[in-house]
């Protein structure tokens, strides 16, 4: 067996062919731990040596198996048992499963070994189970494991039972695209038919190969890939002709210099105009007054939308006037910044302006952008430190954090993470920027933020030494100019991701306000003071507990009269007796009670009930044991009733439900019910 294999990496190719020398040269032995494992333990693979095997015997205890006794199950036990590792050790490091990117990789790991368990016999959720077994075999080395180990398995069984639901759907289908290629001697399944699984039932591709392998067939890759193709350019071609733009793709301006940013240090810049664009992506000279469009400067105070922070808002003054209103900036990928102007006056490429942004929003911006940082590590201090930033917004008005955990939070969780971000913001805590190496802002303990991607040099954005993160955005330069930090709601936005929002500052006055002035309307409509109101509103729910128990009362003694009329216009049907009426105004609850009533007033008995309440119409029908016996079958009357009012139902032979649509066939279905038993009981 090969264990030392030398690979000395020392060069960079580009397209070209050409070779540049890599800046630290390395070199890769090969000589992995496992594989010295097997080595040193004189197993034939690293699938026997002992860690790996703890792993693959709690799996073959689940499943009853023995490994080495059946080739084709020993090929899903050593699936599952590499992926169960592979996914303990992703979940740990903060990766969650979606449908992009690593968390992707992480999806398909986990769906495929759960797969294996089907083929192996276990179709229940089993890979959060094998979760502890990996975490005991590697905690030594990975303490970060144990400390995650709940973590670890919610997400895992998360996962599992989301699969379930997928797969039962998906291979059902599958199956039957199978069979339709069998029955025209076809060995390949289409493209199509696997791109349907895939974007319908949400099957990963490299699963309907497998399975299809299994079944002695191909899949048209090719075919799956043009259709995908096909997806990608109808959603672009969308964007483009509705209200949804990609900048880089519609706005190009040639021999214009990267747009140079100078909004940390200042809200108002003078430049000059290098480039002007219609709303429509077309080049031109200039914008004319009362035109709308975009320009893009030599230099910005404008922050360009991205990272979660919304773009700047602002004016463009010239002569001493506001010549235009900026509604947004955003930015392309060549570093153009795009100022969004309402023209008031004309502007044309090289025009010296002064832009100007609207000190107050960017204000409250910056203090709902350092409220996510602080709210970041308030998150990491009360829920665990799985917890990772999944996306943010931000924007004058409020912001939106989107986190990994695995449930909802508890109102005292919240409670605490509230206090502790207000705690940072009355500390007064100064709020740094450094630009540094990222391995040095790393070591500093610095986070990553969602979806950004860093060069050699980052931003490093520090709130005491509370909050540390890395950060293009523009902030606060004291925690205190927050103000103050108003949790508004929390709740599951996808698998494993949790969203919080709320309000700072001005946002936070504004729910004040609106919470006094909602009281005090509260207070006069129950015609108490604001002191006395929650007093008031619980001697008001007292009294409606009373009132109903009174009308319930009412309605019993009220049903006790009608059941004694219904008895007596009971009918003889056979060796049984029919009671059939309609009564409005019931709740199916009502309708049940009563029919369960009169059915044991009358004997060998069956009761056909129906209620018009409100716009719902509900039918019920109840049948004695000795009714039953006689050929009484209640699911049956239903069944045929209720499609004379348009509507479906049915049950059991001593008792069923249904409703219905047509308001006006109530009486036509309940006199059908008196021939439809006179049938069933041969009368």
């Amino acid at each position: 067996m090969e264990v030392w294999n030398l690979v000395f990496t020392q060069f960079d190719k580009d397209e070209a062919g050409n070779y540049s020398p890599l800046p630290n040269p390395n070199i890769d032995t090969g000589m992995g731990l496992e594989r010295l494992a097997v080595v040193m333990q004189g197993v034939d693979n690293l699938f026997e040596i002992d860690t790996v095997q703890d792993v693959m015997k709690h799996i073959c205890r689940i499943s009853g198996l023995e490994y080495k006794k059946d080739e084709k199950k020993d090929v899903s036990l050593r699936v599952i048992t590499d992926h169960i590792r592979s996914t303990v050790m992703m979940v740990s490091d903060g990766v969650i499963p979606s449908n992009e990117g690593r968390g992707y990789v992480l999806r398909r790991l986990l769906r495929r070994a759960a797969r294996h368990g089907k083929l192996i016999g276990i179709n229940d959720a089993f890979l959060y189970e094998v979760a502890d077994t990996v975490i005991d075999c590697s905690k030594d080395a990975y303490p970060e494991l144990a400390e995650k180990r709940e973590y670890i398995k919610k997400i895992i069984k998360l996962e599992e039972e989301r699969f379930d639901a997928t797969i039962d759907n998906g291979l059902a289908v599958l199956e039957k695209y199978i069979e339709e290629c069998r029955n025209s001697a076809n060995t390949v399944l289409p493209g199509e038919d696997a791109f349907k699984l895939h974007d319908t039932y949400g099957f990963p591709l490299d699963l309907t190969v497998e399975i299809a392998a299994e079944n002695g067939m191909s899949v048209d890759t090719d075919g799956f890939n043009k259709a995908m193709q096909e997806q990608k350019d109808t959603a672009r071609a969308a964007r483009k002709d509705g209200s949804s733009w990609d900048s880089d793709e519609i706005y190009t301006f040639e021999n214009v210099a990267p747009t140079v940013f100078v909004g940390y240090d200042t809200l108002e810049a003078e430049a000059t105009v290098e480039g002007v664009a219609r709303k429509d992506g077309s080049a031109c000279d200039g914008i004319g007054a009362g035109e709308n469009g975009f320009i893009v400067t030599d230099k910005t105070p404008f922050y360009a939308e991205m990272g979660g922070q919304v773009g700047d808002v602002g004016e463009v003054i010239s002569g001493g006037k506001t010549v235009a209103a900026v509604v947004n900036t955003t930015k392309t990928g060549d570093g153009h910044y795009l100022h969004e102007i309402n023209a008031d006056a004309p502007i044309n490429i090289g025009d010296t302006i002064t832009l100007s942004v609207n000190k107050a929003v960017r204000s409250d911006i910056c203090r709902n952008h350092s409220a996510t940082h602080l709210l970041h590590k308030a998150l990491k201090e009360v829920l665990g430190s799985h917890v990772a930033q999944a996306g943010s917004y931000v924007d004058a008005h409020r912001l939106r954090f989107d986190f990994s955990h695995f449930e909802a939070m508890t109102p005292q969780q919240l409670s605490e993470v509230e206090n502790k971000v207000n705690e940072a913001i009355l500390a007064g805590l100064d709020v740094t920027v450094q630009e540094l190496p990222i391995e040095e802002a790393k070591k500093l303990g610095a986070a990553a933020q969602f979806g950004e991607k860093y060069g050699d040099i980052v931003r490093v954005v520090s709130m005491g030494d509370y909050s540390i993160e890395f950060c293009g955005g523009t902030h606060l330069t004291n925690t205190a100019q927050a103000g103050l930090f108003k949790l508004l709601s929390e709740g599951g936005v996808a698998a494993g991701v949790r969203r919080i929002e709320a309000v700072t500052g001005r946002g936070v006055m504004e729910y004040i306000h609106e919470r006094d002035e909602m009281i005090a309307a509260s207070a006069s409509s129950l015609k108490t003071n604001e002191h006395d109101l929650v007093k008031k509103a619980a001697a008001i729910v007292n009294e409606l507990k009373d009132a109903q128990k009174e009308i319930e009362k009412l309605k019993e003694s009220s049903a006790r009269d009608e059941a004694k009329n219904m008895l007596s216009s009971a009918k003889e049907v056979g060796p049984a007796k029919l009671i059939t009426a309609r009564i409005d105004g019931r709740s199916a609850d009502s309708l049940k009670t009563t029919a369960d009533s009169l059915r044991d007033s009358l004997g060998c008995g069956i009761v056909v009930l129906a209620s018009l309440d409100g716009d719902k119409i509900t039918f019920v029908a109840m049948a004695s044991k000795d009714a039953v016996k006689c050929g009484a079958h209640c699911g049956n009357i239903i069944k045929n009733i209720t499609a004379v009012c348009g509507g479906r139902g049915g049950g059991k032979p001593d008792m069923a439900q249904g409703g219905g649509k047509d308001a006006s066939k109530i009486d036509e279905a309940v006199k059908k019910a008196a021939e439809i038993v006179a049938e069933q009981l041969g009368a």
